[in-house]
Formats: structure tokens, C-alpha cells, sequence
């Protein structure tokens, strides 16, 4: 019997419209990513432009996804470059959704979203036909057919080109979601941190609508859980609930000042 892998459930969220909720794991661990999948997340993203390992060493990014296949949950990693070259490399050790850095246009999301598909809107992809961990070394049935049905490529919308390039840029055949990112892009607009000034509130409310209008899934992220579910009910379907480190903070901090105790810190 040729071994399989298991089914990516993201495009399918997507495609029928529902919500995905994940967690951005900011310890890189195995062991945390096989226990989100444990508590039911749909997603843990794998911030690979802002820490985690070098996406070229794939050890420790096959690691992560062994991790993520026991308990079936969908790793959603964020690559630092949107070098097709490094587009290829993560999707050939096995990770099926991954999403670009700080894209500028259109044509530059074409490259990558084409750099991942063996077919691409109607004619020949740039995907590498070779026998790496994403075919299971040469094992796996209908390989072909399965990763450009199961792989998703995404882009982070985090530059004021970006913002004005965004009608080109959801209409690039293919593309898998934007995903909107308001700290950079609060930089890129002048204000940085100021997530609430009128500029770059206007540039997230462009882009969501753009992307609600086009069909195209959007993602983003939850500050909080009344936000969550207002972005839910906005058109949202990729929403970050949190991160590690902060779940961590929270509970900790929470046990810290519930202490009725002397301690000497």
C-alpha cells in the first residue's frame, strides 16, 4: 500500500467559507505544535520572517511538521523572503501553506503562487518534480494532483504598495489568501504602532473589502476575543488568537498576582 499523507483541511475551510482560528507559536516546538493540535486549533503559524529557524534548514522545520501531522492540525508558516526558490524548499519538506513577506505587486505574488503549482492557470507551473518528504520520497500515489489541489499560497499585505497594488494583487490567478499586516504597515504608512490612526485604519479597511469583494479569503490578526469574533463577522477567515509567549504571560502573571504570599523579586 503507497503511503499517504494526511489531508490539508485549510483549503477546504476556505473554499467553504468558514473560519479558521490558530495560534502564533513563538517557541518553534514540536511539542507545542502536537499539543495545538490536541486542543483543536485549525492553524499554528510558523513566523519564519521573524524568528524560528532558517527556513533552509530543514531539519528543524520537518521536525515541526512531523509534530503537526500525529495530531493533524495545519502549520501555516510565514516565509522571510518571497524567493519562489525558498517557496519550493518549504513545500517540498512538507509544509502546504505558507505565505509571503511584505509583497510590493502583483507580478511578484504571481512568481511565488506559480513556484508552487506543478499546473497554473491553464498552462505549465515552476514547482520542482522531484522525490523529496512531500512525496514521500517517491512513494506517494497521485502526487501531482494532490499538492495543487492541497497547497495554499498566501500573501501578507503590509506596505503602502501593497495597499495601492491590491486589486492586481487578488487578482492573481490562484493566490490562496491575504493575510493583513498592520504593525509594518503602520511603519510603511508613517505611524509606526499607531494601529488605530485614521491612515492605516483606512489601508486594513481597504484591503478586507477588497478582498471580501474579490472572494479572496483574508486573514488577520485578533486583539482579544471580542475582536475576533467582530473580524469573524467582518469577512475574516484566517484569525490569529494569540501567541504562545503571550498565553504564557497571561497565565503566569495572572498566578503571580493571585499569590497572597511574601516573595523576595
Amino acid at each position: 500500500m503507497a503511503p499517504s499523507r494526511p489531508t490539508n483541511e485549510l483549503p477546504a475551510t476556505l473554499h467553504e467559507g468558514d473560519v479558521a482560528l490558530g495560534l502564533l507559536d513563538s517557541t518553534y516546538s514540536p511539542t507545542v505544535m502536537e499539543f495545538c493540535g490536541e486542543l483543536g486549533l485549525d492553524f499554528v503559524w510558523l513566523d519564519l520572517e521573524h524568528g524560528g529557524p532558517d527556513p533552509w534548514h530543514a531539519t528543524s522545520l520537518e521536525h515541526l511538521l512531523l509534530a503537526a501531522e500525529r495530531t493533524g492540525i495545519d502549520p501555516l508558516v510565514r516565509l522571510p523572503d518571497t524567493d519562489p526558490t525558498l517557496v519550493r524548499k518549504a513545500l517540498d519538506l512538507g509544509a502546504r501553506n505558507v505565505f509571503l513577506p511584505r509583497v510590493e505587486g502583483a507580478a511578484e505574488v504571481r512568481r511565488a503562487v506559480r513556484s508552487a503549482r506543478f499546473r497554473y492557470d491553464g498552462g505549465p507551473g515552476d514547482r520542482g518534480l522531484a522525490a523529496p518528504r512531500a512525496r514521500r520520497w517517491g512513494l506517494a500515489e497521485d502526487y501531482v494532483e494532490r499538492e495543487d489541489e492541497q497547497t495554499l499560497v498566501g500573501a501578507t499585505i503590509e506596505t503602502g504598495d501593497a495597499v495601492a497594488a491590491i486589486d492586481e494583487i487578488l487578482d492573481v490567478p490562484e493566490l490562496g489568501f491575504v493575510f493583513i499586516g498592520p504593525f509594518d504597515l503602520s511603519v510603511s504608512l508613517g505611524h509606526p504602532g499607531e494601529l488605530d490612526h485614521p491612515a492605516v485604519e483606512e489601508a486594513v479597511e481597504t484591503v478586507r473589502s477588497a478582498a471580501v469583494d474579490a472572494g479572496v479569503p483574508v486573514g488577520g490578526l485578533g486583539f482579544g476575543m471580542d475582536d475576533v469574533n467582530e473580524k469573524a463577522a467582518e469577512g475574516y477567515q484566517i484569525l490569529h488568537l494569540g501567541s504562545t509567549t503571550g498565553a504564557l504571560q497571561q497565565a503566569i502573571g495572572g498566578w503571580l498576582d493571585a499569590f497572597e504570599g511574601e516573595r523576595s523579586t
